[in-house]
């Protein structure tokens, strides 16, 4: 299950290791999380449900579900999706609740370590290593988190070359793009990254913002700034299907993070949900790494993706069956087979038109939806908005929400592009620093040249939405699209 040849990625594995899985010895690379070693290994099944005991299996792995967990050196609970392996590491399934060992001792949380700066940014991917650059450029001192153990975001899955200009990176994959941040974040000596730490709560204190994070999940951390940069992205959506919980159902970047990120295949055979820019990049990059696509299902009348996408998609022929869409997944522990059917025009199946396909992976390429739970939590105004994916905060032009210090920038504001979300990265990093008087002046000119590269890159066809989503947070605020 392990990739050792790829056309465009090398996977550079840390020393090997020996976990054990419900006893048995299994071999590991330091710097892999828990769940894609399990993966290499061809164990799916990773936690069964707490009444039906139904097997279940990663979905998001990016520790923002529940599909992972599993009990780890005694401890349940454990986010194995981005908890990495240790030598001699003990793991097993967890069934349901399952209860912390009596002789277990939890972290003593007293004494927690305080971290000051200007400004806090939370989240380590495109939008927040922007933000980060930004405000430190403009000579603020600033704090960095992130909850996964490495720097980049969705970004170092993309293997696929960015449109845009020139200095939004155009041209380059997004592996690429994620490396050469992650240098410019690490040579600026007043940004302080912390790593596998995850923020858990957004506070008032004064004049500071104090966010209380967890580091490893064993160190209590506060971080104190004047300013605050969320930028937590987004989760996967999922849709209602029969079986929709089996082993082998993933969310689209689920599979990215396994194969482009730890080189792990998912699978041999794989059926895509969506069809839309993140489907169709998939598609080729499962292609990419040797696994078969059966075909992708998309219950709109048309692909929803960039046309040159879904050429290349179509060069490989590959099918793409418009109007229809996934009935059940069907296998005893893990997916075995798909059932696809053909939509009438009123979104009903056509009894009939069943198709079955023999695949062992299906991949939900269904949209995400932004993580607004901390700017809740911090008490910023919450607004529905469809076209940016759901749920998020109301904020003004220059991505300040409406608690007074705290910005908003990336898919935490609005579904869009990896390039949107450093823009409006750039745009929070120096907007918080000119909050704080820390910018001068002439920095307004590098904001309101970010705001016309959003407005040029959204005056396509797949952009209209989107402005008209950021009008509807905008409005009563006082703010310019």
């Amino acid at each position: 299950m392990r990739l050792n040849e790829h056309p465009i990625l090398r996977f550079k594995r840390g020393r090997e290791v020996t976990i054990y899985f419900n006893g048995q010895p299994l071999k590991a690379f330091e710097g892999e999380p828990i769940a894609a070693a399990l993966h290499a290994a061809g164990i799916k099944v990773l936690n069964y449900s707490a009444n039906e005991k139904r097997p279940r299996g990663l979905f998001c792995a990016i520790g923002k579900c529940s599909s992972c967990l599993m009990i780890v050196n005694g401890i349940p609970n454990v986010r194995t999706c981005i908890t990495l392996v240790e030598d001699g590491m003990r793991i097993e399934p967890q069934t349901g609740k399952a209860k912390l060992p009596k002789e277990a001792k939890p972290p003593e949380f007293r004494d927690a370590k305080a971290v000051k700066a200007d400004i806090v940014v939370i989240g380590g991917g495109p939008a927040g290593l922007m933000a980060a650059i930004h405000a430190a450029d403009t000579r603020a001192s600033v704090v960095l988190l992130d909850e996964n153990p490495m720097l980049g975001g969705q970004l170092v899955k993309q293997t696929h070359k960015f449109f845009g200009k020139r200095e939004q990176f155009a041209g380059v994959r997004g592996v690429e793009i994620a490396k050469i941040l992650e240098e410019e974040v690490r040579k600026r000596k007043n940004i302080e990254v912390f790593l596998e730490t995850s923020a858990v709560g957004i506070f008032q204190e004064g004049d500071e913002k104090l966010v209380i994070g967890v580091r490893e999940n064993r160190e209590l951390i506060e971080f104190r700034g004047r300013a605050l940069v969320v930028a937590t992205g987004a989760m996967e959506r999922m849709i209602p299907f029969e079986n929709n919980d089996l082993p082998g159902i993933y969310g689209a970047g689920a599979i990215q993070t396994l194969m482009n990120t730890y080189g792990v295949k998912p699978g041999d055979r794989v059926l895509i949900v969506g069809a839309g820019n993140v489907g169709l990049i998939l598609t080729y990059q499962l292609v990419q790494a040797g696994v078969k696509v059966e075909a992708i299902v998309e219950a709109m009348p048309k692909v929803g993706g960039y046309f040159v996408h879904a050429a290349k998609v179509r060069r490989l022929g590959i099918p793409i069956l418009t109007r229809h869409t996934i009935l059940r997944a069907e296998g005893k522990e893990r997916v075995e087979r798909a059932v696809v059917a053909q939509l009438d025009g009123n979104w009903k199946p056509i009894p009939g038109t069943e198709k079955v396909f023999d695949v062992d992976v299906i991949a939900l390429a269904v949209g995400l939806r932004p993580s607004i739970e901390l700017l809740h939590q911090a008490g910023c105004q919450i607004k529905f908005v469809p076209e940016l994916g759901g749920h998020v905060a109301v904020r003004d032009g220059w991505m300040e929400t409406t608690v007074r210090g705290i910005f908003v920038a990336g898919d935490t504001a609005g579904i869009e592009e990896a390039t949107t979300a450093m823009l409006e990265g750039k745009m929070a990093g120096i907007a918080a620093a000119l909050r704080l008087g820390i910018a001068e002046e002439g920095w307004v000119k590098e904001i309101e040249r970010a705001q016309r590269d959003l407005e040029e890159f959204r005056s396509g066809p797949f952009g209209r939405h989107v402005v008209e989503g950021i009008r509807k947070i905008l409005a009563g605020v006082g703010g310019n699209v």
